[in-house]
């Protein structure tokens, strides 16, 4: 039976993003546990995206790893999600009141659910859930998503792992404009580097799992 509870009711646990060196300690204390992956509610054209995204979930559940995703069973965050779940593994989705609805979540595939009241919280809850975050396939909601998370690991408000799942070459261009921002003087090196890009979801776990938590050089100098 799913769990669901609304966001910022009495009793509800703290998160720890509102202190990040609490977040960092946590981390580099055990093995990561739970993983954010953020994707499309739709699936996409190539095949190849739903394959990686029912390998990624499948992989994680083998190695007891919790899915935190966007809530609800509709394109490549449904697969994954449904993935995790058949597989035995434990999933805990996110979703805003204003797409808690039957159309979103058709089967129930969560093993936790939580209710937000928008979306800057949804996203906090799953910032704050995650011990690492992954990027497949998706539209603007996922580029958003991952390039925050991207940046704030520059800004040293966290020390997770930040991966792409680079399925079909999908995230080649968004990989070459980080390239292009290293050459013009934008990006550093350093933080380019530090994403994780695979395009095998084994690969990409086995790397997420050896992340040193490199610290970056202060963006302030």
């Amino acid at each position: 039976m799913t769990r669901q509870r609304e966001l910022g009711r009495k009793g509800n646990p703290k998160p720890l993003w509102t202190c990040p060196a609490a977040a960092v300690t946590m981390h580099a204390m055990s093995r990561i546990a739970s993983i954010a992956v953020f994707c499309g509610s739709s699936s996409g054209r190539n095949s190849l995206y739903a394959s990686a995204a029912e390998s990624l979930g499948k992989e994680m559940a083998k190695r007891s790893i919790t899915l935190v995703y966007g809530g609800g069973n509709r394109g490549l965050m449904g697969i994954i999600a449904s993935a995790v779940h058949d597989a035995g593994g434990h999933v805990v989705g996110v979703l805003p009141e204003a797409m808690n609805l039957p159309s979103v979540r058709t089967e129930q595939v969560e093993s936790e659910l939580l209710i937000a009241k928008g979306m800057h919280e949804r996203k906090k809850a799953m910032y704050d859930r995650a011990e690492a975050y992954i990027a497949m396939p998706g539209g603007i909601g996922t580029i958003e998503e991952i390039a925050e998370i991207y940046t704030w690991r520059q800004l040293g408000y966290h020390r997770k792992p930040v991966a792409l799942l680079n399925a079909g070459g999908y995230w080649d261009p968004f990989i070459s404009m980080l390239g292009k921002g290293v050459d013009e003087g934008f990006i550093s090196d350093p933080v380019r580097n530090i994403l994780i890009v695979e395009s095998n979801p084994s690969a990409l776990l086995d790397r997420i799992a050896e992340e040193d938590n490199t610290v970056l050089p202060s963006k302030l100098g």
